[in-house]
Parts: C-alpha cells; sequence; structure tokens
C-alpha cells in the first residue's frame, strides 16, 4: 500500500490537517518516513493548533498537542482538550496526548503544546520525564516555563500567530471555560 503523504507531498495546510485528524495509530501506515523527517518543528505546532481548532469546533477550549520521537521525527501521539466535551476535568491538550501516546519514557521525545501548560499539565509533563516541550502561545497563558526549567525541561517558545488568535477569541467568548480549563471549579 502506497503511503498517502510521501516525499513528494507538498507539505500544505491540507496534509498537516490530515495528519491532525488521522488516527496515530494509523499514520506510519499512512504517512511516509521521508514526509515526517521534512517536519519542522513549525509544522508540529501547526498540527497542534489544527487540534485546537477541532476543540473549539466542537464547543471545547482550543488547546492541542502532539508528541513526537526526537530522532525518528514520528508521532506518538497527540490530542485535544475534551474538558466541554467529555465532561472530564483534566481532558487537557497535553493529557490527551500523553494517554493517546501510553505508558513509555518520554526522555526522547518532544511535545508541542498550543498554549502554555497549566498547573497540571506542568506537573505531568516532568513527572513523565519529557525533555523538551514546545509551547504555541505565551500571550493568552504562560506562567509554568520557568517550572518546566527548573525541573530539566527545556521549553522553547514557537508562537504560532493563527493558534494565538483563536485562544484570544475562545477567551472573550467564553471566559468562564477559560478560567475552568485553567484553574479549576474553585476560580468560578
Amino acid at each position: 500500500m502506497k503511503a498517502l503523504l510521501d516525499k513528494q507531498t507538498d507539505k500544505s495546510e491540507e496534509a498537516l490537517r490530515a495528519i491532525a485528524h488521522m488516527p496515530t495509530k494509523s499514520l506510519p501506515i499512512l504517512i511516509d518516513n521521508n514526509f515526517v523527517r521534512g517536519l519542522t518543528d513549525d509544522d508540529f505546532m501547526r498540527v497542534a493548533v489544527f487540534l485546537a481548532e477541532k476543540s473549539y469546533d466542537e464547543g471545547g477550549c482550543p488547546i492541542g498537542a502532539v508528541i513526537i520521537d526526537n530522532s525518528t521525527r514520528q508521532i506518538l501521539g497527540k490530542g485535544h482538550n475534551t474538558l466541554v466535551q467529555e465532561n472530564h476535568p483534566y481532558n487537557h491538550g497535553e493529557t490527551s496526548a500523553i494517554r493517546d501516546a501510553g505508558r513509555k519514557d518520554f526522555s526522547q521525545t518532544t511535545l508541542f503544546t498550543s498554549l502554555s501548560p497549566c498547573d497540571i499539565c506542568a506537573t505531568l509533563i516532568y513527572m513523565r520525564g519529557f525533555n523538551r516541550v514546545v509551547v504555541g502561545d505565551v500571550a493568552n497563558a504562560s506562567g509554568n516555563e520557568v517550572l518546566l526549567q527548573e525541573k530539566g525541561v527545556q521549553v522553547d517558545i514557537l508562537e504560532d500567530k493563527w493558534g494565538i488568535e483563536l485562544y484570544a477569541r475562545y477567551r472573550s467568548e467564553k471566559p468562564e471555560l477559560d478560567l475552568e480549563d485553567w484553574q479549576g471549579l474553585r476560580a468560578l
């Protein structure tokens, strides 16, 4: 079977959006290794933003995350926030991607998150042993980058303008859900 995305495929918005929506377990069959190796940090961040967009379109908090293997650049897990959709208080983008990846050694991986991690997600990131996190939006939320760095996690900021605009729109439309997602029900 020929891969849907191979070395001749343009790294277009449509291709990255397809990656965001394909089941993670299917990615190695649907995407050629040469295509994956050509993906940049910007491309993985855009996939995370497309996952955030998926959550927004479902009525949830627009946060998405992607986990890649540092050496192969293969996507190991991805997810989006489903606090509202699944009525679950900690199905954040990062926790969803970690759950999708499963129980593994994350020390040789990078987690791309469309929004700065909340306290819960930051704690899980360093507890699971991630060595690098790339954050796409510190304009709408920030604060745990220093905590992660103090725990030995490399933190890179790679702001995605579209992701920043999407979260700002969401925050103005649903401030109570934004507050609940970031600080829990006690903040309301």
